[in-house]
């Protein structure tokens, strides 16, 4: 079983970051000089996934526009002879790569959104990238992710370590330690209060999962918030197979949140081969 394609669901209303997200999707914020979703399908990309499926709603033409090819800029940057953002413009969308566009109808919740991309992930395993997470890690975090699947041919979570007050947040893992980095799963709860949580382990924005979670998705009620939760289902499938947690080897941005996304552009740009040098000159001079 080899992991070809990938779900990005993108048809969330972006209201933390209202107006902003208003006419554009939270998806295409620029994080230095990138929109978070090319980051989450550049990593993609690099775990060896060519099929990047997008679970998209209304008013996101924006995305399917950027990984569209675009003629009148590239005629324009050929003909002005700017060879090297001609390069970058059309490197967005490589050519072994296909982009598949999903219709969400309806806002009701994660799993049902990756529930939406059944008919294109049919029995295959397939990886789910959440955006909105920008993850960094050498190798890329899915990489490292796709490489223990390879190992175990099982689900697999993302999860890192989380503070208590922080628990109502995310799903939250417990299970049995495999070895240093992999936790074989008995317990995954959505969003608990820090007294009922079973542990301090939060899942981060990547999965790999098993075709066998779309029937535990179809047959759940509905859960936190009255939405479908993929969660849920990955509770539901550990009754039937292994699910696992792996602590992944890199950094996690919550750029669902404007902190995690100040703190994304302010560190990726101090990263950045070009801008890092002269950026960092400049935090120098303020008066914090």
């Amino acid at each position: 079983m080899k992991i070809n394609k990938a779900i990005f669901p993108v048809a969330g209303l972006g209201t933390r970051f209202l107006p902003a997200t208003k006419a554009q999707p939270k998806e295409m914020l620029p994080v230095v000089d990138k929109p978070l979703i090319q980051y989450a399908v550049e990593e993609a990309y690099a775990a060896g996934i060519r099929q990047m499926i997008f679970v998209n709603g209304r008013n996101k033409r924006a995305i399917p526009d950027h990984f569209d090819t675009a003629y009148e800029l590239e005629s324009e940057l050929e003909a002005a002879g700017k060879k090297e953002l001609l390069a970058v413009v059309s490197s967005v969308k490589p050519d072994d790569m296909e982009c598949i566009y999903i219709r969400q109808p309806k806002a009701l919740g994660l799993g049902h959104a990756v529930l939406c991309a059944q008919c294109v992930v049919v029995n295959e395993p397939f990886a789910v990238l959440l955006a909105d997470d920008l993850m960094v890690g050498e190798p890329p975090i899915l990489r490292q992710m796709v490489d223990q699947f390879d190992e175990w041919h099982a689900s697999i979570v993302a999860v890192q370590e989380v503070p208590a007050e922080q628990t109502r947040r995310y799903g939250i893992v417990a299970g049995t330690p495999v070895n240093d980095r992999m936790m074989d799963l008995t317990q995954i709860v959505e969003k608990p209060a820090p007294e009922n949580a079973p542990s301090r382990l939060g899942v981060a924005g990547r999965y790999i999962l098993t075709p066998g979670v779309f029937r535990e998705i179809a047959n759940q009620p509905r859960g936190v918030g009255g939405e479908i939760q993929l969660t849920d289902g990955i509770a539901a499938l550990m009754r039937r197979e292994k699910v696992f947690a792996y602590r992944y080897v890199g950094k996690r941005y919550d750029c669902g949140s404007k902190e995690g996304f100040l703190e994304a552009n302010v560190e990726l740009a101090l990263a950045h081969p070009q801008l890092g040098p002269g950026f960092r000159e400049y935090l120098k001079t303020l008066e914090l």
